[in-house]
This record gives structure tokens, sequence and C-alpha cells, in this order.
């Protein structure tokens, strides 16, 4: 073959492969873009032991140091903002230090649902953002012989109490709880990252650097936020804010 017939079908069979290739491409669903918000920049303020107050716990139940919080997880309840908020973004990390620890952001927390809360209870108003270890559903699978259907430890989202939303699928089998679509929370021990961005009754949670869950038609879409304490040792670290129009 002549050096001009070779080139002719390096040509061609390279157009194919070109093809072959842009065709791939394009039946391929792009990966959800990595959104690991450090909370730094403009608008963007830590939040300390000064922002928040207790509401139902001890006073050592929370233990507030530089950069995070510690939370015993006894009794069971919440310290809550001193502010409410309206739209915002939220950055938080946290890691469980107990196998089947439970814990949670209370994103829009009432009024109501936190005058006058009883020690041992949780607030029955606003939207929860879950924090649940691994060992919680391995315990429920071992108990009940199949997995949940009604929660996952990978970043749930929920109304609480009489607080009502729309959540984004995949949904829970009772239809309340958006489950998130991929499985990312890290176990015991390790450090997650938490991003949430609540505007205009709509909530949404990245987990470790990937939208996984949320809902809309959130009400109420203003209130407090709450570090829960649900049985547990917890820490949170990184606490940020930004507030939006």
């Amino acid at each position: 073959m002549n050096s001009a017939a070779l080139c002719r079908n390096l040509i061609v069979v390279g157009g194919c492969f070109a093809l072959a290739l842009s065709s791939r491409a394009a039946d391929e669903t792009p990966a959800p873009p990595k959104a690991f918000i450090d909370g730094a920049g403009l608008g963007w303020r830590a939040l300390g032991e000064a922002d928040f107050e207790r509401v139902n716990c001890d006073p050592e139940t929370f233990t507030w140091k530089e950069g995070g919080v510690h939370c015993t997880g006894q009794p069971i309840g919440v310290t809550r903002s001193k502010s409410k908020f309206t739209n915002f973004e939220l950055v938080a990390e946290w890691r469980h230090q107990k196998s089947g620890g439970n814990s949670g952001i209370f994103v829009w927390a009432t009024e109501e649902a936190l005058t006058d809360l009883k020690r041992n209870t949780l607030p029955p108003g606003g939207i929860e953002v879950q924090v649940l270890d691994h060992g919680y559903a391995e315990k429920y699978e071992k108990e009940n012989g199949k997995k949940s259907d009604w929660f996952t430890t990978h970043g749930d989202v929920f109304p609480v109490g009489k607080s009502t939303m729309k959540p984004f699928p995949p949904v829970a089998a009772r239809g309340n709880r958006s489950f998130p679509r991929k499985n990312l929370s890290k176990g015991i021990g390790e450090w997650n990252h938490y991003y949430v961005r609540a505007i205009n009754g709509e909530v949404r949670l990245w987990v470790n650097g990937e939208e996984v869950s949320g809902g809309n038609d959130c009400e109420p879409r203003i209130g407090y936020l709450c570090l829960e304490s649900e049985g547990a040792p917890i820490d949170f670290k990184n606490l940020r804010i930004r507030e939006l129009p």
C-alpha cells in the first residue's frame, strides 16, 4: 500500500473513531458538579457559642470551643440560633462518636415549636436535615430482617411535626422524606461535610461535595437553626452561614 492510500485509511479510521467517541459522550449523563463550599468569601460568617442559646438541654450538653462544638447527646433536645433566618447558605462538618448515633440540623424551626419545649423532647416544627450514623441502619436491618424503607443514613431531608415540604425524589415509602440520590456519608469517627441552601421555601443538601436531597414548598420558610442532641456524642465544626436576600 502506498503512503497516500495509508493516509486515506488513517483519516477514515480516525474519523470513525472520533464519531464513536462523540456518540458515546452524548449518551452519558454528566456527573453533578461537586460543591465543597467552605464558607469563605463575601457575606459568610462563622457561627459560634455567641450565636446560640440553650432550649431544653443541660448547660454541659453543648460545649463550645474555637472552631466547633461537642454534644454529649444527653438529654435529648436542641440548642437554637438566637436569630431567625429566611434565605441562607449553611456549611457544617460533623462526625459521630458512637455507632448508631443520631442527630440533625433543624432549618426554619418555629417559635411555637421551641417555646416551653420539655426536656428529652425535640421541636415539633421545622425542616430537619438528618445527621445519622450507619450503625443505626445496620441495627434496624438486624432487628427487622430487612433494610429500612423510611430512613437512610446518607442525608434525608424532611418536615417535622406540623411543618410541610414537597420532597425531591427519591421519596421514602411514607411519602414525607427526600432520600439521597447517592450514598456519600462517611462512618463513625470520620468528618462529613454538609452544605445546605435554603431559599424561598426550598431546601437543598450537598453531602461531601454532591447534591443529594431536598424539597420545596416548605412551610414554614423562616425560623431558627437548631443543633440536635439525640442520645449519642457528636462533634460539629466549621459552622458558617451566609444570609441571602
